[in-house]
């Protein structure tokens, strides 16, 4: 049995799962509404409080999919009732960012700013200035788990943090790995 598919997911009172044919799955809550179809030999059952999902057999497809399924249904129910958010952190002089709802305009070093436009209307962009007045922190926010990832990931491809000085955008609990710059005087003899 797959430790995490067995797993129930409690569902807080605020938050409605309703499972529809081939097992698309509505979840309403105070932050939102996302929809999702989940695998469909898969079967979910809602009672009061909690959901869980059994998977139909023994094969390895089935206990593949089975922790799957529960842990994007878990992802939606804590997605609505709670969010999601990744923070990055703009690392370097002159380096700096302005947003604005799901809008957010990059300086970057380079020669025009870059416009970064959430195609997902439910993910929001702001700015930590009040943590730190030295650091420019972006915060990406959602209700989907997948989409704020991936407009974080996006916003920090614009800029990888390179290994000498560590300049660029990095997430906040991300660890860069340094280099050591050229030796000085080691070519002169």
């Amino acid at each position: 049995m797959s430790r995490v598919g067995k797993l129930p997911i409690s569902i807080p009172s605020s938050v409605t799962v309703e499972v529809q044919a081939a097992n698309k799955v509505i979840v309403k809550g105070p932050k939102g509404e996302l929809t999702k179809n989940l695998e469909p030999t898969m079967k979910i059952e809602v009672q009061e409080n909690e959901a869980t999902v059994t998977r139909p057999d023994e094969t390895k497809t089935s206990r593949s999919l089975h922790g799957l399924t529960r842990t994007l249904l878990a992802n939606m129910v804590e997605g609505v009732s709670k969010g999601y958010e990744k923070r990055l952190e703009i690392v370097g002089v002159g380096y700096r960012a302005k947003a604005n709802k799901n809008k957010i305009s990059l300086t970057l070093g380079f020669s025009h700013p870059i416009e970064h436009v959430s195609k997902d209307p439910t993910v929001e962009f702001k700015m930590d200035d009040e943590a730190n007045k030295k650091t420019n922190i972006i915060i990406v926010s959602g209700i989907n788990k997948e989409t704020v990832g991936e407009e974080a990931a996006k916003i920090r491809s614009y800029r990888k943090p390179e290994p000498y000085k560590g300049k660029g955008i990095k997430y906040i609990d991300e660890h860069i790995i340094r280099k050591a710059g050229k030796a000085a005087g080691a070519g002169a003899a």
